[in-house]
């Protein structure tokens, strides 16, 4: 989906998997109906419920890793990646862009720990949402407002949608 990141260079990385104590609230959030035809194809896979927004997020109590103090998504396989396919949550599917609430209007800001796409110019990333990705990214938020989440101080702010 984002021209601007290549599946090998994901490949490598994966930080975007990997969470620690400090920034798992960065979990997923993943809306009812994908939480459906994830566990139809990945019944080992665990949900919490956040709370009656309709949304869950992976259960990531049990990929907690002593030794390296992380914890990594439940469906990353360390050698393969992703096992999710086309069922990745939309998160996912747009990160190191990220959908935020602040005060009452919507943001996409980036997520500085992508080595990657931190180091493009910002014309760039701009460039790339312009042409498309944020009104999908906009849109989804609109369609699951559960998916929002709030601004978190640090992020740099790339576009803004006030509430109309």
């Amino acid at each position: 989906m984002l021209k601007n990141l290549t599946k090998d260079e994901c490949a490598q990385c994966r930080l975007c998997c990997i969470f620690d104590k400090y920034d798992v609230w960065e979990t997923p959030v993943i809306t009812d109906e994908l939480k459906g035809r994830i566990e139809a194809e990945h019944s080992e896979l665990r949900f919490v419920s956040k709370g009656d927004s309709g949304a869950y997020i992976f259960n990531m109590e049990d990929t907690w890793d002593e030794k390296e103090e992380l914890y990594f998504c439940p469906a990353l396989d360390r050698q393969k990646g992703c096992i999710l396919g086309e069922n990745k949550p939309f998160d996912c599917k747009v990160w190191p862009y990220r959908i935020m609430r602040l005060g009452g209007a919507l943001v996409i800001s980036i997520a500085s720990i992508c080595p990657v796409m931190y180091k493009k110019p910002l014309d760039t990333l701009i460039e790339e949402l312009e042409s498309g990705l944020a009104d999908r990214i906009f849109g989804e938020a609109e369609k699951h407002p559960q998916i929002v989440k709030p601004y978190e101080q640090g992020y740099p702010i790339l576009m803004v949608r006030e509430k109309e």
